[in-house]
């Protein structure tokens, strides 16, 4: 299975709490965290929710 690297290249200051709850499921915390995730539609929903916030790379 492919793997993603997503890192979090914004702040979540003044960012909805639905947003801030994705980027924490994401495995995120603080700006330029960077994980790993499996590459699933699941995954890539939750990359499209905060597509402003993130990078997103293959591993």
């Amino acid at each position: 299975m492919a793997k993603l690297k997503i890192t979090l290249v914004r702040s979540l200051i003044g960012r909805p709490e639905a947003q801030r709850k994705v980027v924490r499921a994401l495995g995120l915390g603080k700006t330029n965290s960077m994980v790993e995730q499996n590459d699933s539609p699941i995954i890539r929903g939750m990359i499209n929710k905060v597509a402003h916030l993130v990078k997103v790379e293959e591993a």
